[in-house]
C-alpha cells in the first residue's frame, strides 16, 4: 500500500482535549470544539468550572515555523505594561508553549483565555479609533521590548519579495504579462519605500480591525498575533487602510477613524504616513502570496483570485500617487 505524505493534518478535538489536560492546570473535564480551520486552526477549550479558553495550533508555513517564542515575550510584556491584549496562559511547568506531534511534523500550540466582549464592527467609527489606540499604546510599549532571537523581520523581504516569489512559483498567474505587471508594481513600491526614513518597531503585523474584542471600557483588546514581529511602523498601520481599500471596499472614514485614534496617544510621522499607503501593495502582495503557497494544500480553485488581483494594485498606485485621493 502507498503511504501518502501529508501536508496538513487536523487533529481530532479528543486528541487536542488530552493534550491540554496533560500540559494545562485547568479544572476537568475539558472540552473543545474547533472554531477555525485556515492559517491556524483554533479551538475553544471549555474547562469543567466553565472557564473559556482558546487554543491557537500553529499551521506549518511557508515562511517557516511559528516564532511563538518571540510572540509569547511580547504579549507577556505587552500586559506588564498594560496594553490590552489575549496574554498567553503558562503550563503546569510555566512554558508559554508547546509543541506537538502531527503526521507533517511538529506544530506550536498555545493557550490563551478567550477575551469577553463584542466583534468589531466594520462600519462604526468608535471601533476604529479604539483600534487606533490600542496599536498606538503597542508602539509606545515596543519601545522597551527586546526581540530577542525573533525568527522573522517584517521587512520588504519577507512582506514582498518572498511572497512574489510564491505567486511566481505556484503557476497560479499564467499569465506572463500579468505576472510582469506584478513585478513592476513590486519594484517602483519597494523602491518608494526604501528611499524613506521610516520608523522600525514591533508590529502586530495583523492589525486589519477584526483580530481585536471591543469590551466593556470601549477599548479594542488584540489577539492574534502569529505575525507579529520587528519590522516597519508604516506597515502596521497600513493593515488596517488595506482592509477598507481592498477587495471592493470602500470606507476610508473607518481610516481616517483608526488614524485619529492612534494620534490620541502618539504621533505619526509624515514618512510613516505617507508610506503606509504604499504599505497597502506590500500587503495585499503578501497575503497573495501567502495564499499562492497553499495550492497545492486549498486547491488552484480556491487561490485562483490571485491572478485577478494586478488590476486593484495598479489603480491604487495610480489614484493614491498620482491623483492624491487622501
Amino acid at each position: 500500500m502507498l503511504d501518502f505524505d501529508p501536508l496538513y493534518s487536523t487533529p481530532r478535538v479528543e486528541a487536542v482535549e488530552r493534550f491540554i489536560d496533560a500540559h494545562y492546570a485547568l479544572a476537568e473535564p475539558v472540552s473543545c470544539r474547533l472554531l477555525q480551520r485556515g492559517l491556524n486552526d483554533v479551538y475553544l477549550a471549555v474547562g469543567g468550572n466553565g472557564e473559556r479558553y482558546v487554543f491557537r495550533l500553529s499551521h506549518r508555513r511557508a515562511r517557516g515555523p511559528a516564532d511563538v517564542k518571540t510572540e509569547t515575550a511580547f504579549l507577556t510584556h505587552l500586559t506588564q505594561s498594560g496594553v490590552p491584549v489575549a496574554a498567553p496562559i503558562p503550563t503546569r511547568a510555566g512554558a508559554l508553549f508547546l509543541q506537538g506531534a502531527a503526521p507533517e511534523g511538529g506544530r506550536e500550540g498555545v493557550l490563551f483565555r478567550a477575551l469577553d466582549g463584542r466583534t468589531p464592527q466594520a462600519t462604526d467609527a468608535g471601533d476604529a479609533l479604539a483600534n487606533g489606540k490600542t496599536l498606538a499604546l503597542l508602539h509606545n510599549a515596543a519601545e522597551t521590548f527586546s526581540p530577542d532571537g525573533a525568527l522573522y523581520r517584517l521587512d520588504l523581504e519577507h512582506l514582498l519579495h518572498r511572497p512574489l516569489a510564491r505567486i511566481r512559483d505556484s503557476g497560479v498567474v499564467e499569465d506572463t504579462e500579468v505576472y510582469g505587471e506584478l513585478e513592476t508594481i513590486a519594484a517602483r513600491t519597494a523602491k518608494a519605500i526604501d528611499a524613506g526614513h521610516l520608523t522600525w518597531t514591533y508590529c502586530h503585523g495583523d492589525c486589519h480591525g477584526f483580530n481585536a474584542r471591543i469590551n466593556e471600557a470601549g477599548e479594542a483588546v488584540f489577539f492574534d498575533f502569529d505575525d507579529s514581529g520587528p519590522g516597519y511602523l508604516a506597515y502596521d498601520l497600513s493593515v488596517f487602510l488595506w482592509a477598507q481599500v481592498s477587495f471592493g471596499r470602500s470606507s476610508t472614514a473607518m481610516w481616517h477613524a483608526f488614524i485619529d485614534g492612534y494620534r490620541a496617544v502618539r504621533p505619526i510621522t509624515p514618512d510613516d504616513f505617507e508610506a503606509a499607503q504604499r504599505f497597502v501593495i506590500v500587503r495585499h502582495i503578501w497575503l497573495m502570496g501567502e495564499y499562492a503557497s497553499r495550492a497545492q494544500e486549498w486547491g488552484s480553485e480556491a487561490v485562483g483570485w490571485i491572478a485577478r488581483e494586478a488590476n486593484f494594485l495598479k489603480v491604487w498606485e495610480s489614484e493614491q500617487f498620482v491623483d492624491r485621493l487622501f
